[in-house]
């Protein structure tokens, strides 16, 4: 049977907005050269840079250019001349760029851009801008590939959203793998044994419909693929809380309750506790369990992605 892994030497290729890794391609010939990519995700991804506005042709620097409503559509204009429109060269030059785009693991978005902006992008109707727009080359990417893990920069500052992107990147990335090689049902049953306790960790009554989507008839093993991916980006993208990490672990430690003597429960009691209190990180009882399955070894438990994660997500997440 396959395994949904990552070679440990291969790194993960994210799409990002060019003027975030401090290219000078914005309108005023400046950049936005975001410090966390730079210095510490360069450390274990690549970066395809794309800036959707140069594409186009648009000059450095250039006319800003931003989101309007105009009977009822929103359309992508210069904030001077409004005849000038890149609505649909935006929406065309995402188009043009599948042939990348669909081999990356996710996207890091300029946040605000009319062009890449994820969310909340000003669309301007009369005076006063509302707050309620997604950038035209960013609508388009993430129509193409719905189930494609994005971001903003901005969103990136809070712990438990950087946690919850890198994650689904990782796991997209082991999907993608998967589904590049010839694959059976028996294949995608076990990546979701793998990957069962981090979906535990997001969403206990949706990993349930999802294990009970693999237990029914299908027709098609292509539909039952698409289906399962949808479903399970969809329940990742919902905030793992130390709640839900908290009986995800106790869930985990009750493989060894025949096994330990009462210090050893104890010790494992105390680690969730102190982190469900907020007092260490998470893979402090991780790393924990992983210790007394070494000693007791749970082919299932030694198996999952929450127990063991990629090198590389491992050091991302060493702090949550």
């Amino acid at each position: 049977m396959k395994q949904s892994k990552l070679d440990n030497s291969t790194r993960i290729t994210i799409g990002v907005s060019s003027c975030l890794l401090g290219e000078n391609v914005r309108f005023d010939g400046g950049h936005k050269k975001n410090q966390y990519l730079l210095n510490t995700l360069t450390e274990y991804f690549h970066f395809h840079a794309f800036c959707p506005e140069v594409s186009i042709g648009l000059g450095i620097p250039r006319e800003p250019i931003r989101l309007v409503e105009q009977n009822d559509e929103i359309k992508c204009v210069g904030t001077k001349d409004e005849t000038l429109d890149v609505t649909h060269r935006l929406e065309q030059v995402a188009d043009e760029q599948v042939s990348w785009q669909e081999s990356i693991s996710g996207y890091i978005l300029k946040k605000d851009s009319p062009s890449c902006g994820m969310e909340r992008v000003k669309v301007y109707k009369g005076v006063m801008p509302e707050r309620n727009g997604i950038g035209i080359y960013a609508r388009k990417l993430m129509e193409n590939f719905p189930n494609l893990p994005v971001e903003e920069e901005g969103r990136l500052n809070d712990l438990i959203l950087r946690e919850n992107f890198i994650q689904r990147v990782f796991v997209y990335a082991r999907w993608q793998q998967l589904m590049s090689q010839n694959y059976s049902i028996k294949d995608i049953q076990q990546f979701h044994a793998q990957h069962k306790y981090i979906y535990m960790s997001h969403n206990q009554t949706a990993v349930k419909e999802l294990g009970g989507l693999l237990a029914n008839p299908f027709e098609s093993l292509v539909t039952l693929a698409q289906e399962y991916i949808t479903k399970a980006m969809k329940l990742l993208k919902s905030r793992a809380t130390k709640a839900s990490h908290t009986n995800t672990l106790q869930h985990i430690q009750g493989y060894l309750k025949k096994y330990i003597d009462a210090d050893d429960k104890q010790e494992l009691v105390e680690a969730i506790t102190e982190y469900s209190n907020g007092f260490v990180p998470l893979i402090v009882p991780i790393t924990l369990l992983r210790h007394h399955f070494r000693k007791y070894p749970n082919e299932y438990i030694t198996q999952s992605f929450y127990m063991r994660p990629h090198p590389s997500e491992l050091m991302l997440l060493n702090n949550i």
